[in-house]
């Protein structure tokens, strides 16, 4: 199943050596990787930061990685695209080695939260602040004590919540995520 039917560009300014803004590359990202097997999610990395404030200078590339990594780098952000193909048995069915597989494919073992009693096989949860925008398609978000299916042009806020992601409409879901690092309260 094709899951990225639709391409777009990476667009990134910068700045001369007289300090003049340019368009530094346009281009179509081509970090991606599958996570799950060919019918799996596709990952579309696009930028990633590595402090706070973000140092802003005349160099025009994004830190080089060379793996899928769930999270953004401490103290920085991370901006993705995932195309998610609609989620079938074998997701749904995962065991928890399984689904704990799925994450260390990302540098995320850690994150995972699946279990005997989970609402989803591929609960997880990260100390990040994640900005969701659905471009195409439904996406339905499950947490410990509910669900909510988010559609085109819905912005979903994720605050270091236990949760997982579900494609349940039939069709692609295409959704740009913008990961922030966090710090949980002692509490939490």
């Amino acid at each position: 199943m094709e899951i990225n039917s639709t391409t777009f560009r990476r667009i990134v300014t910068g700045h001369n050596s007289e300090g003049k803004a340019i368009i530094a590359s346009d281009e179509i990202p081509t970090r991606t990787y599958m996570v799950g097997g060919p019918d799996g999610a596709k990952f579309h990395e696009i930028w990633n930061t590595r402090q706070t404030p973000a140092l802003i200078d005349n160099i025009s590339k994004d830190e080089e990685e060379n793996a899928l990594i769930l999270g953004p780098p401490k103290q920085g952000t991370r901006i993705r695209v995932i195309d998610f193909p609609p989620e079938g048995d074998e997701i749904r069915n995962l065991t928890r080695e399984e689904a704990l597989g799925h994450f260390k494919t990302m540098s995320g073992e850690d994150a995972s939260k699946a279990g005997d009693h989970a609402p989803h096989p591929l609960m997880h949860k990260t100390e990040t602040i994640d900005y969701g925008i659905v471009l195409e398609g439904e996406l339905t978000l499950i947490v410990d004590e509910g669900e909510t299916t988010a559609k085109a042009g819905d912005i979903i806020i994720q605050r270091g919540t236990n949760h997982a992601w579900s494609n349940r409409s039939g069709k692609k879901c295409r959704v740009v995520f913008i990961l922030i690092d966090g710090q949980f309260e002692e509490k939490l």
